[in-house]
């Protein structure tokens, strides 16, 4: 792999700015998610890295090289798209061949690849399929092969658990972190949550499309893999990534747009002084909040929606336009339109400067 560099990369359609300045440092064998709302330049952000993208000013590095006028071929970017793009009239083999046949590569080494590629992700028993008979997952399966037997210096996947469904989206995150983790197949570039190493936001990332993790759109994080959203998730740097409802401190409590007052938790009192009297973003974390009035910090919460996910439910409701959405146990009784209590774990709390949006 190869470290990839955006400096002041800026792109526009027309008179409509997508991406402002956008300065972006991925370290050499970093796995890396590009996260934000659609429309933000994820998309657009892969795409000029890989060359299928003029940008409109900025310079793009892979490795000691600038290749910001390089054409896409002589980059060694692998791109995964979204919609697959296999050749419908050619079988699994054919596709992931392809490539390297079109640049001459020797039939041996070709076969060779191929079968290397096919032993790593389970499509020995599909080689001689053609794509309308493989399922969504087999057929994601094959662009990635398909990417993986040119060696790149870079590879950019595109959302590719976007088109799957659940189960396969599970099986295909864990086939791509299997990837990362192989020496021989060293890392790769992954623009969704679903295992990466960092995560950061396209310049794009907010309304106003600047880069809202705290600083710059990349940053090392050297946690345990169950932590690695803390940064983004759990510790949000800003209120977009992590917007829920606005409220006013006074004394050691929150009161929020309702009148209800929220007891802050006694070792933030000193971080929160500052802002005794004024309205600040309140967020919580929908994981954070539970059915019933168990605790201290308790809401009262009438749910317009109702939706039952298995192990957990979601209430989706809103408290003075406020959306809120606590996830309770599966057996927890709630119904549409009927209130009931829900109580907050407020060490899990985030405030952020209702001026600034950044986190308090």
């Amino acid at each position: 792999m190869a470290r990839v560099e955006l400096i002041g990369v800026t792109k526009a359609f027309g008179d409509v700015e997508v991406i402002p300045t956008l300065d972006l440092d991925i370290p050499d064998k970093q796995f890396v998610v590009l996260v934000g709302p659609s429309g933000c330049g994820k998309t657009t952000t892969l795409r000029m890295v890989a060359g299928l993208e003029e940008a409109s000013g900025g310079t793009i590095k892979i490795g000691d090289r600038e290749v910001t006028n390089l054409r896409p071929g002589l980059r060694n970017c692998a791109m995964v798209f979204q919609s697959y793009a296999l050749y419908p009239h050619m079988n699994v083999s054919e596709n992931i061949a392809y490539g390297m046949k079109v640049r001459g590569v020797a039939k041996d080494e070709i076969d060779a690849k191929v079968k290397e590629a096919s032993r790593i992700l389970g499509l020995d028993p599909f080689l001689q399929r053609r794509p309308k008979h493989l399922s969504g997952g087999q057929r994601q399966r094959v662009a990635i092969g398909r990417a993986i037997v040119r060696n790149p210096d870079v590879f950019l996947f595109d959302e590719p658990l976007s088109n799957l469904d659940a189960k396969l989206r599970i099986e295909m995150r864990a086939e791509i972190k299997n990837l990362h983790q192989r020496p021989q197949h060293r890392r790769l570039r992954h623009p969704r949550p679903g295992g990466g190493d960092d995560l950061g936001r396209p310049g794009g990332g907010d309304e106003q499309g600047r880069d809202r993790t705290g600083g710059r759109a990349h940053r090392a994080l050297r946690e345990p893999r169950q932590h690695l959203r803390c940064r983004l998730y759990r510790r949000a740097q800003h209120e977009f990534p992590a917007r829920h409802g606005r409220g006013q401190r006074r004394r050691a409590g929150l009161t929020i747009a309702d009148g209800t007052t929220l007891p802050i938790p006694q070792d933030r009192e000193g971080r929160y002084g500052a802002y005794k009297d004024r309205p600040v973003v309140f967020g919580i974390r929908p994981e954070h909040m539970e059915g019933g009035d168990a605790g201290p910090a308790v809401i009262s919460l009438t749910p317009s929606v109702i939706e039952p996910l298995g192990p957990h439910t979601l209430l989706l409701g809103e408290i003075d336009g406020a959306r809120v959405t606590p996830q309770v146990d599966a057996h927890f009784p709630a119904a549409p339109g009927e209130a009931c209590r829900i109580t907050l774990n407020m060490t899990q709390m985030h405030l952020f400067d209702s001026d600034t949006e950044q986190a308090i």
